[in-house]
């Protein structure tokens, strides 16, 4: 009966992790709808029609997000923990660099989401996917829909997600008035060429983190 039992228990953890498929490569591309009755029509014109585009390569990524009055483009390397920010707003291109410090400093509003399952499921994109819900450290909460059937191997490629059980497919999150949903429209398994991680070496205005964040302040 004992090796009966053992039995099981190895054949349920081998069916796991056969289920579950961990990728180094990946890309994903996001829809974003902008879901909230802003009374600031600009503020939603901003996001109207953007797209976020992810692609991970080992320990690289790169998110792109563009809409039709701005892009932005982040890439980071998480052996490094170094990260550098592109973005074109009305003709102007500027070069941010990061490091560790930096990039733990920009997204320390999502250290230490918690998530709960609420066992509400849905499929998107073929793939089913689990509901969560997301608080962060100052009590914010948001939604999530992941899935476990494929896991990247990088879990840092989006900092908010990097503890959450598998790989988010539609999530809702609030952008100062503007509440966005992300829902996603395109994956692919094909190996991501080496160019889409290169840094722009010309072409952009380059600041520290900290001239960044003067600038935004000012």
């Amino acid at each position: 009966m004992k090796r009966v039992v053992l039995f099981l228990v190895a054949f349920g953890t081998w069916m796991s992790s056969f289920a579950q498929r961990k990728v180094s490569e990946l890309m994903l591309s996001y829809d974003i709808k902008v879901i909230t009755n802003s009374k600031e029509p600009k503020l939603a014109d901003a996001f109207d029609g953007s797209t976020t585009t992810v692609y991970i390569k080992g320990n690289l990524s790169r998110s792109e997000m563009s809409s039709a009055l701005f892009s932005s483009t982040v890439i980071h390397d998480t052996k490094t923990g170094s990260a550098v920010a592109l973005r074109e707003v009305s003709g102007q291109k500027i070069l941010i660099r990061m490091n560790q410090d930096n990039w733990n400093e920009k997204n320390k509003k999502y250290e230490g989401i918690v998530f709960k399952n609420t066992g509400e499921t849905k499929i998107i994109a073929g793939y089913k996917c689990t509901k969560a819900i997301a608080t962060m450290a100052d009590g914010t909460t948001f939604t999530v829909f992941y899935t476990t059937d494929i896991v990247p191997e990088n879990k840092e490629y989006e900092y908010m997600f990097k503890d959450l059980a598998g790989l988010p497919l539609e999530w809702e999150l609030s952008q100062g008035k503007l509440t966005l949903q992300y829902t996603l429209s395109k994956i692919s398994l094909n190996p991501i060429p080496a160019s889409k991680f290169e840094i722009p070496k010309s072409g952009y205005r380059e600041l520290t983190y900290e001239e960044s964040k003067k600038a935004t302040a000012n």
